[in-house]
């Protein structure tokens, strides 16, 4: 009888001791000032999905901050340092990606009133300002970049860095000011920042994808977006997944109340 009762007493400190040991760490890499996707305040709508995901996993979500730049994957993710990039496109040959959990679009941005685009064909972009979002050199720029640059539509373009000056809060919102201040006619970015930041402009913005949604042979304007992790943790990627599938209620209100252009295929208007 004495040796079961130190038999039981071992194993209630046992378990004791597993209830209280903390719980394992799900490095995050994300941008310290990338609105509407991560800030270092975790007012991100990726902070908010990454931070859900974890509990999710019973893991307690720790940030490694690092500018969204090029190289930033290499010195990264893939440099050991964090488990999880939010918010990459799907497929992303550098990683590992789960499954899409939105779809999103490139959009055209004009104040109310002002008249919209209908497509990258519309005469009207040739007399007015356009202001489109640039990666750096013609190579590496954005699709709509790309397509303006297609119909020679350049003497009329202004660029507005993807990056933006770091300096500054909300360095990628700087092109969705320009609209609303009247700098530029129309602006082509990125639907969630552009949704996202019309939304808190002093005067009223419009917001509608852009079309064609692939423009030529190689163009999409639309991508899926995911998560991403290293290629050899399989096991991680597969709980990604399944928590993502267990709150996709919860991501899909997540992503409207950020403004989010969601399209639920390609060419679709947004929901």
């Amino acid at each position: 009888m004495g040796r079961r009762r130190v038999a039981l007493t071992g194993l209630c400190v046992a378990c004791l001791g597993i209830a209280g040991a903390p719980a394992a760490e799900l490095r995050i890499c994300a941008d310290p000032n990338n609105l509407p996707f991560s800030n270092e305040r975790r007012e991100g709508f990726e902070n908010k999905l990454a931070e859900l995901v974890a509990r999710d996993l019973g893991m307690t979500p720790r940030y490694v901050w690092w500018a969204q730049r090029r190289g930033n994957l290499r010195n990264t993710l893939n440099a050991g340092r964090c488990d999880v990039v939010p918010g990459v496109a799907a497929g992303l040959e550098m990683v590992a990606t789960t499954r899409p959990y939105y779809r999103s679009t490139y959009v055209f941005v004009t104040r109310r009133g002002h008249g919209m685009p209908t497509s990258f064909d519309d005469p009207r972009l040739a007399k007015w300002l356009v202001g489109v979002q640039m990666i750096g050199d013609d190579g590496a720029n954005t699709p709509p970049a790309h397509a303006l640059s297609r119909r020679g539509l350049t003497g009329n373009v202004r660029g507005y860095p993807v990056y933006g000056n770091y300096a500054n809060p909300n360095p990628p919102a700087a092109i969705v000011d320009a609209v609303a201040r009247g700098d530029i006619d129309v602006a082509v970015a990125w639907g969630p920042m552009a949704g996202y930041f019309a939304g808190r402009e002093p005067v009223p913005l419009e917001v509608t994808p852009v079309s064609p949604w692939l423009d030529g042979p190689q163009w999409p304007m639309v991508f899926d977006i995911s998560m991403g992790v290293r290629k050899d943790d399989v096991d991680l990627r597969r709980r990604l997944d399944d928590a993502l599938e267990r709150h996709r209620a919860e991501i899909d209100r997540l992503l409207r109340d950020y403004r989010i252009p969601l399209v639920e295929e390609p060419g679709a208007p947004p929901s």
